[in-house]
């Protein structure tokens, strides 16, 4: 029979060099390269679609055609016709837009970015964003609405 080669051996004790300086350095380079592309990404105008219309408007100042709210698309989808009026249902909603078709076709408003108490009366496109509700068929978070009549 052959003799068993040594199955263990020894590591080299010595600790091999590292070079932490270069890698922080890398690390930092990466980092600032990073912040500079955010920068100059957001400083587009192309690249900003959340641009606010008016969120303040005087009672003088509503008129057909007025617009206000946040020109966001992708996060305002969905959008209604109809005449706005003050009133939710049940605890939902503080605002309820009135469609023709009955009461099924009633949308129940609110909103943090349009004061919806200005529009009162008025016959108004809104959009917004679609939420479940309890006791409302349609409760909605407008985002922007512009004054048709």
């Amino acid at each position: 029979m052959e003799a068993n080669p040594v199955l263990i051996r020894k590591f080299d004790e010595r600790k091999p060099r590292s070079n932490n300086l270069k890698t922080i350095i890398i690390v930092l380079l990466l980092v600032l390269a990073g912040i500079g592309t955010g920068y100059l990404l957001s400083s587009k105008k192309g690249l900003r679609k959340t641009e606010p219309l008016s969120r303040e408007v005087g009672e003088e100042g509503i008129k057909v055609g007025t617009t206000v709210g946040i020109a966001d698309e992708k996060t305002f989808r969905d959008s209604a016709e109809g005449q706005l009026e003050k009133g939710g249902i049940e605890g939902e909603g503080s605002h309820h837009l009135v469609r023709p078709g009955g009461d099924s076709q009633t949308v129940y408003l609110t909103s943090s970015i349009v004061d919806l108490d200005k529009f009162v009366g008025r016959k108004v496109k809104i959009w917004g964003e679609t939420f479940s509700a309890r006791k409302a068929g349609w409760l909605m978070d407008v985002g922007k609405l512009k004054v048709l009549e």
